[in-house]
This record gives C-alpha cells, sequence and structure tokens, in this order.
C-alpha cells in the first residue's frame, strides 16, 4: 500500500508504535446506567485494540507501515490479538508473549451519544521484563510513537529515538503523574488528552494549559486535545497557543478516536507536514473515526481524510 504524502521513490513511511495490545468487547447501548441492573445491547463487536495498536491500524489505514511492540498472554486472547493485528496489516512480529500471563482485556459500554464507560484489566506480568533498546533496533523506523500502558519500554524506544534523531512521539493519556512525567521529558512530540494534561496543569482552559505544559517540557512541542472544541499547540512562531478546530461529524462511537489522531499525526510528521497541517489532518480522521461504531475498525483511509481536508494537505515537495 502506498502512501499518498510518500517519498519520490514512493516508500512509505514506517512508524513503530510501543504500548497498548487488547482484546475489546463493545456493547452500544441506548444509555450508559447510572444505577445497578441489566442492560441489554443492541449491537456487540470484538476487537483487537489499545492505544498504540489503534495508532498503528490508522497508520497503514493511511498508507504507511506500521510495527507494534506489544505484549500479550499466551493464551487464547494473546493469540487472537496478534492474529488480527497482523491480518490488519500491522507487522507485530517484535511483540511478546509472556507465559503465564493474562492478556489485556476490556468490556466497554457506548451509548447512542458515542459516549463510552470502559473497564480495563491489565496483568502486571505482561509488562515486567522489559527489552534494551538502542539507535540500531530503530534504523528502519522514520519515527516513532508510544503510550503510556508500558512505560519502561516507551522510556527506552523514546530514548534510542532521540538518540537517532527520529521523532519521539507520547501519547501522553491519562497514567499516574509521574509515569506521563518521566515520558514526557524525553519525547519531542507530546500530544495530551484533556484529562491527562489537567491533572498536570491543574486548571481548566485547554488552551491555558498549553502554556502550562509547555514551560514544564520546553523540549517538546506540544498539543492539546480536547474533543469536539478541537486541539491547541504551542506555535514557536508566534509564541502563543494556536487552536485547530474540530470537525464536525455526527458521533457514533468516540472509542480509539484519540488513537487514530495519534497515529495520524505521527504519520504526518514523517511525511514532512507542518505542525498545523498535521494536527488537522489527525483531527479529520478522528472525526471520521467517530461517525463509525467499532473502535478502531472506524479508522479511515487517506481518500477520506483527504476529501475531508479539501484535498488541501499535501507535503511540501
Amino acid at each position: 500500500m502506498s502512501s499518498t504524502f510518500s517519498d519520490a521513490g514512493g516508500k512509505p513511511r514506517h512508524v513503530l508504535c510501543v504500548g497498548a495490545a487488547v482484546l475489546d468487547t463493545l456493547f452500544r447501548v441506548r444509555t450508559i446506567p447510572q444505577t445497578s441492573g441489566k442492560v441489554l445491547p443492541h449491537e456487540m463487536l470484538q476487537v483487537a485494540e489499545g492505544m498504540a495498536s489503534s495508532a498503528a491500524y490508522a497508520i497503514v489505514r493511511l498508507g504507511g507501515l506500521a510495527s507494534l511492540w506489544g505484549a500479550v498472554g499466551d493464551d487464547q486472547a494473546g493469540e487472537q490479538i496478534l492474529s488480527e493485528l497482523g491480518q490488519a496489516g500491522i507487522d507485530v512480529s517484535g511483540s511478546t508473549r509472556v507465559a503465564g500471563a493474562h492478556s489485556a482485556v476490556s468490556t466497554i459500554l457506548i451509548d447512542d451519544d458515542g459516549e463510552r464507560l470502559i473497564i480495563p484489566f491489565y496483568d502486571p506480568r505482561l509488562h515486567e521484563d522489559v527489552r534494551k533498546v538502542t539507535v540500531d533496533d530503530l534504523t528502519t523506523f522514520d519515527a516513532v510513537m508510544v503510550d503510556v500502558r508500558w512505560p519502561a519500554l516507551a522510556l527506552n524506544v523514546l530514548q534510542a529515538a532521540r538518540a537517532a534523531g527520529k521523532p519521539a512521539i507520547l501519547d501522553g493519556d491519562v497514567a499516574p503523574p509521574e509515569i506521563i512525567d518521566i515520558l514526557a521529558k524525553h519525547a519531542d512530540h507530546i500530544i495530551f488528552s484533556e484529562p491527562a494534561a489537567r491533572g498536570l496543569s491543574q486548571i481548566d482552559d485547554p488552551a491555558g494549559m498549553v502554556p502550562i505544559l509547555k514551560k514544564q517540557y520546553p523540549q517538546a512541542l506540544i498539543v492539546v486535545t480536547a474533543g469536539e472544541r478541537g486541539s491547541y499547540w504551542w506555535n514557536e512562531e508566534t509564541a502563543d497557543v494556536t487552536h485547530v478546530p474540530a470537525f464536525q461529524v455526527k458521533t457514533v462511537d468516540t472509542l480509539a478516536a484519540g488513537d487514530i489522531f495519534h497515529g495520524a499525526y505521527a504519520l504526518a510528521v514523517t511525511e514532512g507536514l507542518t505542525t498545523d497541517a498535521a494536527i488537522r489532518m489527525a483531527s479529520a480522521a478522528a472525526a471520521l473515526k467517530c461517525s463509525t461504531f467499532g473502535g478502531r475498525l472506524g479508522a479511515p483511509e487517506r481518500a477520506e481524510v483527504s476529501v475531508l481536508l479539501g484535498d488541501g494537505e499535501r507535503r511540501p515537495t
């Protein structure tokens, strides 16, 4: 599969994604229950995903190459996770199967407004052993994108990527503050979810979070995503916050939208797009995902994103 924005030789960019690989069971319900009782879903789907896994899938759908370094157990769920992701076009050969561990699983309720309730289970044994990562290990990759679910490996990958002079991108989602802080200090692109940014900045305004986080992590390009309100990022040229509005769609399912954003952004960075254009491309991909039920399966192809963008975000030649 070739990339619309690939180089003159037609070679698609290759991104390494590090972190979560989960078997999700999705139940679509009319409303999220507020009390105990029984809820009857009107749709059900089981899919292998997770933050890094869904980001990798977005990259493949958009015409790039993606590899996943994740960990699963030596159980049936682990076999299903790696099989599904591999069939989706993601290189999972660098992922780990951990003897005696349970694969990560979650149950997710998604209501008719696209909002969700997630009940995840992560076996700590999955991430006990951490490989060393050298610059040579990253030779074939154009960038790395890590999430917060396997912080020890994520840290090793970020450090190696920066030593190699390759984009080191962090999905700064909700996690213990000390974990986000450690990883953020070694990333040069940080995309914070609004809840994670709120926890670190201690304020509620997404635009106001950006300069605070920039002071904390001056080495990095800072982005805060705020769902339907769009994204905010620190613009070095203007020394101020730039706002990128969200694309308006009928929301059906927000699950994995942030992950699709991160994957699209990572690919856009490797393809040489400006920051504003990369965020617009990522926003378009995330919006299109929200219009489809099915978690990461709603990740759009490049042609769909180009239509929503008006086909105006081409890589500089």
